[in-house]
């Protein structure tokens, strides 16, 4: 014991900035590895810690001057590993099973492995060291629930979808929800989302994905199955003509090509659902019927024609969905130098006066009429008498 109080008392003598506590004793302590890191807020520095089991994480903050007692009681109790970085030392100590501790060090410039200010680093709802099967099978972490560096941008934008959804239900009282995700394809960020769902924010989530191809459902149903995600299934349809008759909470829609992604918009106002989130994909609609005799000079360049009819049709997609009494907002959901189709439309079901909606189509017939476009979603809404 005085052996390991000795090498702690170095570590921490040495400003320490980062440690990461693994290599649990046996399967009945709680947490499979603590991470400890230097954090600063408003002058004042301590340590947070984080521990995690497979499905969360729990954080703590701490004193500086209670760390040392922190790590003792970790690592004479319940791990035999640590890992640490100073500012001008890298450290580790191994505990073997004979109780024998083998400590080690080396000289290395550390000042910058983690950035201290606690206001600027970004905090990911999917955190690094949680054991989640989707991101593992997808590629993105590595079965300790590392982030593969390859795959790092791909893992910002499935967490930036996740912060997308947990922005607009954070604040509501969600007991459980019945979700529809239509055109899901392979379905891991339908698989991500249940995650979230059921183990991070426990919430009762009833999920059903529908796709056109019979051996991607086959093959979701059996992943489902493995993962023993009980109340998420896939079926076979067609967004346009899938019936459902039971309560519907929240539609997603995620790269539904062309003018699916209008029947799925019309089909979730056509259920009443509460929350609608899209990232539309292949808008031709417009490009195909685009002229204006006052503005050709949007249409006279083919790449400008092209992005502003794609820009067009979600402006008009916002519209109409506020028309049918849904605030609604357009975000960004990649990072533009990835991909120019960034747009996730957002929509949940509220209160609208009767100016605002009547705005909202004045301000879609006005393009309508410049541009000489048809749109599908204005006219399943007045089909159905949605909008007049």
């Amino acid at each position: 014991m005085e052996e390991l109080k000795q090498a702690i008392d170095e570590i921490i003598n040495s400003e320490l900035i980062k440690a990461v506590i693994s290599n649990r004793l046996n399967k009945e302590v709680k947490y499979n590895k603590i991470n400890i890191v230097l954090k600063e807020k408003n002058g004042t520095e301590y340590y947070q810690i984080e521990k995690f089991t497979d499905k969360q994480v729990f954080h703590e903050n701490i004193d500086k001057n209670m760390i040392k007692d922190k790590v003792l009681e970790y690592l004479s109790k319940d791990y035999k590993q640590l890992s640490a970085w100073c500012s001008e030392k890298t450290f580790d100590i191994k505990i073997s099973k004979k109780g024998k501790v083998l400590f080690s060090k080396k000289v290395a410039n550390n000042s910058k492995i983690i950035n201290k200010s606690h206001n600027k680093e970004k905090q990911y709802i999917l955190k690094e060291g949680m054991l989640i099967e989707p991101l593992i099978d997808l590629g993105i972490f590595t079965k300790e629930g590392k982030v593969i560096n390859s795959k790092y941008d791909k893992y910002k934008q499935i967490n930036r979808f996740i912060e997308i959804i947990d922005d607009e239900i954070k604040n509501q009282n969600i007991s459980d929800l019945t979700i529809l995700d239509f055109g899901c394809g392979k379905s891991y960020l339908t698989f991500v989302l249940y995650y979230y769902f059921v183990k991070i924010k426990n919430i009762n989530v009833k999920m059903i994905g529908l796709d056109l191809k019979e051996d991607v459902i086959k093959k979701c149903n059996e992943i489902a199955k493995r993962y023993n995600y009980e109340n998420l299934h896939f079926e076979l349809g067609d967004i346009n003509g899938f019936k459902y008759s039971n309560k519907v909470d929240m539609v997603i829609t995620l790269h539904a090509c062309d003018t699916a992604t209008d029947y799925a918009l019309y089909n979730a106002v056509k259920w009443n659902a509460n929350m609608i989130f899209s990232v539309p994909c292949c808008q031709h609609e417009f490009n195909s019927q685009i002229k204006s005799e006052n503005l050709s000079i949007v249409t006279r360049y083919g790449i400008i024609q092209e992005r502003l009819s794609a820009l067009m049709t979600d402006a008009v997609r916002a519209n109409l969905l506020e028309a049918a009494g849904y605030k609604t907002q357009l975000l960004e959901f990649i990072d533009i130098s990835h991909s120019p189709k960034n747009i996730l439309i957002r929509a949940s079901k509220s209160k609208i006066s009767k100016d605002k909606k009547e705005k909202a189509l004045l301000e879609v017939n006005n393009l309508i009429n410049e541009f000489n476009i048809n749109p599908t979603l204005l006219n399943l809404f007045k089909g159905s008498k949605i909008i007049d």
